[in-house]
């Protein structure tokens, strides 16, 4: 989310995703993000799970993208990931989750500067993120897709595709796969730029583009109530030559690792017994956005 899905720099000009309407009912939350955690303590791994535990509460920074974290019509705190995190912190001895609405691009400035205490809006783990925050292990992978006129009249598979057919692309503003495009060989300047998945949804329905890049979630989510659209089956783009899959997780300061490290071990046991995957279900993810991967793998490269 203009800074949305960061997933190869900490920077604004690769955010991780765009700002959806939930980020509309943050006004309500506004108070909220006024307010500032206690300064982190200096001790090895950190305090911060103890006075957690103690005020009863956690704020997570979310970023107001469905289905990751978002404020729904009702007013509700809901996502794939604002949901885990109710189930993990109970867990861990903490009752209550608060959000804190902010933009996408916020997310790592606003967790510095202690605004709140995690990071859960679905971030993807990415070498340059892994220099300023520390990752809980991934709690989904992700493949791309694209949005294309129903039939896939062009037959675009990748970003390769798109770029030997000369087809026009969109993609949304800050998202990731501005740079997978970029490195298949597709000029930036030729790319059209929407604020989110439903912005190219419209762009392809109206003829604008022939296909939009976005997450394989996202991209067929957006298109289920489009009767002359369609989503291709994902794929990986190629970074450096390679497929490449993302990996989403929680985020927290760096001086937090034992707060992760607890984090961690609740995730592994949800994992194990497939309550991970029954969590995540209702939010559209399938069995396989399950992933075995590591932060540590991730933070490679």
């Amino acid at each position: 989310m203009a800074a949305p899905r960061t997933h190869h720099t900490g920077k604004p000009a690769f955010t991780r995703r765009s700002l959806l309407a939930g980020i509309a009912a943050s006004g309500a939350l506004g108070a909220v993000g006024c307010s500032r955690v206690a300064e982190a303590s200096g001790s090895r791994g950190g305090d911060l799970l103890g006075r957690l535990r103690a005020q009863g509460v956690v704020r997570l920074g979310i970023a107001g993208e469905i289905p990751f974290g978002y404020i729904d019509k009702n007013g509700k705190l809901t996502g794939e990931a604002p949901e885990l995190a109710r189930v993990v912190f109970k867990r861990l001895g903490v009752d209550r989750v608060q959000p804190v609405p902010t933009e996408f691009g916020s997310l790592i400035p606003g967790l510095d500067s202690q605004q709140f205490d995690v990071v859960s809006a679905g971030m993807y783990i990415t070498p340059d993120r892994c220099q300023q925050v520390v990752f809980a292990d991934p709690d989904y992978q992700m493949l791309d897709s694209f949005i294309v006129r129903k039939g896939n009249p062009k037959g675009l598979h990748s970003y390769r595709d798109i770029v030997e057919k000369k087809a026009k692309l969109a993609t949304g503003t800050g998202y990731a796969e501005i740079q997978y495009a970029v490195e298949a060989g597709y000029r930036e300047s030729d790319l059209l730029i929407v604020p989110d998945q439903v912005a190219g949804l419209n762009a392809v329905e109206a003829g604008r583009v022939d296909a939009f890049a976005g997450t394989a979630l996202t991209t067929r989510e957006v298109v289920k109530k489009s009767g002359s659209a369609e989503a291709t089956k994902p794929f990986a783009p190629l970074v450096k030559g390679r497929p490449h899959v993302d990996g989403g997780a929680f985020a927290f300061r760096r001086t937090e690792t034992a707060l992760r490290d607890a984090f961690n071990a609740e995730l592994k046991k949800m994992r194990a017994n497939g309550e991970l995957f029954r969590t995540l279900r209702p939010f559209g993810f399938t069995r396989a956005e399950m992933t075995d991967m590591t932060a540590k793998e991730l933070c490679r490269g």
